[in-house]
């Protein structure tokens, strides 16, 4: 391949994954144009995209008439509860899965991709009659729970993965060493295993930061409102006219998650054995 094919190429490349990012992010800059606009301009036959006469009426609204700021810090403790509990245990249970073999983890394992086939309409009645039983409906804490037990099977065949690419080496050089089985696995297993723990910790974020359907069933004084269900309250019997208010919440619910992906995508994508064996 000549230089002309290979330049010819490289800005088809580049071309076609411009295309793909302006495809994902379009839904994204026409919600934050639907923020800034006024409601009469949100019944156009023939919407624009730049905002004619912007404002920041749908904000203000947002905030004080759904009480976004306390539905935010309820989504937030909850989905940040969620993700650390998940990760405690899912890390210690994933190594046993994966170093141990025996007939009861083959069991485990598929127990665990079986469960991720269940619905959420399957699941809600069960688990609401056991938060009952134990007196945490309608609370944070047990909403937390619930996200737990949904997030768990995934954390644990996804980290899976992660521990049976670790050598064995590693663990019999710690062995040696005098190192415990509880010592291996945090001073040297767990600190390999970060981006896994970081995909684990992110996947439950944001599975509990959107979620809808447990919250709705769960909680029902309004000062335990996460954020889907805040939102959801603007859609209502005016329709369309409530669209500015829901995209300024929805704008501003995204920025959560953006940030906490900003944090952690540096452990994603590193290379969990960097340094780990060194020549």
């Amino acid at each position: 391949m000549n230089r002309t094919s290979k330049w010819y190429w490289r800005v088809l490349q580049y071309l076609a994954l411009a295309g793909y990012l302006l495809f994902l992010s379009f839904p994204l800059l026409w919600m934050l144009s639907t923020s800034f606009k006024k409601p009469q301009e949100l019944v156009e036959l023939h919407p624009s995209f730049i905002p004619r006469d912007p404002t920041l009426a749908n904000y203000a609204t947002a905030f004080t008439e759904q009480d976004l700021g306390r539905a935010t810090l309820n989504s937030l403790q909850v989905a940040i509860a969620s993700a650390v509990i998940t990760v405690i245990i899912a890390l210690p249970a994933a190594y046993a899965l994966a170093r141990f073999r025996t007939r009861v983890n083959k069991v485990a394992t598929a127990w665990i991709l079986l469960s991720q086939l269940f619905p959420f309409i399957l699941l809600v009645i069960p688990m609401f009659m056991i938060l009952k039983q134990v007196k945490l409906t309608n609370s944070l804490t047990g909403l937390t729970l619930v996200y737990v037990v949904w997030s768990l099977p995934f954390a644990l065949w996804m980290l899976q993965g992660f521990v049976r690419n670790i050598p064995r080496e590693l663990e019999e050089a710690a062995a040696v060493d005098g190192a415990t089985r509880f010592q291996t696995l945090w001073r040297i297993i767990a600190p390999l295993l970060a981006p896994g723990v970081v995909a684990a910790a992110l996947f439950s974020f944001i599975s509990a930061w959107n979620e809808f359907f447990f919250a709705l069933v769960l909680l029902k004084k309004p000062e335990m409102a996460t954020l889907p269900l805040a939102l959801a309250k603007f859609v209502g019997i005016e329709g369309i006219s409530r669209l500015g208010p829901l995209a300024a919440g929805s704008l501003m619910a995204t920025i959560p998650s953006l940030i906490f992906f900003a944090i952690l995508q540096r452990r994603l994508t590193s290379g969990g054995m960097a340094g780990a064996v060194k020549g």
